[in-house]
């Protein structure tokens, strides 16, 4: 097993992640991590673009290779919860694509 059992990525660049909020997000995740002492377990880095724009924002929890979009702070609350904390992914939000881009058409 790597240095951490789970390594978070929430994009918070790109051209729709950041008009979504992916910053709170990233926050929200990143603080409840660290409040639960879980740091030296769940490490939650910043991440470029993932190529699903706008999906977002997109986590992807690794190794299980977990993808969630549309996560907004509630839903990083349950992530955090369900997910990080509790070893179960959020089944409800989680993000299932064909392998690849799966960027939206601009309207």
């Amino acid at each position: 097993m790597g240095q951490y059992a789970r390594h978070v990525f929430v994009c918070t660049s790109g051209k729709t992640c950041t008009t979504q909020d992916s910053a709170t997000t990233f926050q929200v995740l990143k603080d409840r991590v660290r409040d639960a002492a879980l740091g030296p377990h769940v490490r939650v880095n910043h991440s470029g673009c993932l190529g699903q724009c706008g999906h977002g924002p997109m986590v992807v929890v690794y190794p299980e290779d977990v993808w969630y979009d549309g996560v907004d702070a509630a839903a990083a609350e349950r992530i955090f919860a369900e997910h990080l904390r509790d070893g179960t992914p959020v089944e409800s939000l989680r993000y299932v694509a064909p392998p690849g881009d799966n960027k939206l058409p601009k309207t």
